[in-house]
């Protein structure tokens, strides 16, 4: 999916509107999603941004890797595949012999 990039660096303070604002510029974009802590709330510093087409991301991110958003200078890269997380533990293992 090469029309999808990760921000990283930014601001506590930025938002889904202002990294939308922000990108606007490179192209039609279809979401915008900055990553919050589950707990508080708050932003882990970084985001993903999706455009409509791949022509608009190339753009945005040969030109804003290393600008400056909120008063940060952010990272801009196409995001790498998580890795798979291993399993939940605590399930019942009906060969363990007590």
């Amino acid at each position: 999916m090469k029309n999808k990039l990760f921000f990283g660096g930014l601001a506590w303070a930025t938002n889904d509107d202002s990294l939308r604002e922000a990108v606007s510029q490179y192209g039609e974009v279809e979401e915008v999603r900055i990553i919050t802590d589950r707990d508080t709330g708050r932003s882990r510093g970084f985001g993903f941004v999706t455009f409509v087409d791949e022509e608009s991301a190339t753009k945005c991110k040969e030109e804003m890797d290393g600008a400056a958003i909120d008063g940060r200078n952010v990272r801009v890269d196409y995001p790498r595949e998580r890795a798979p997380r291993g399993g939940g533990g605590g399930g019942y293992n009906s060969n363990r012999s007590w």
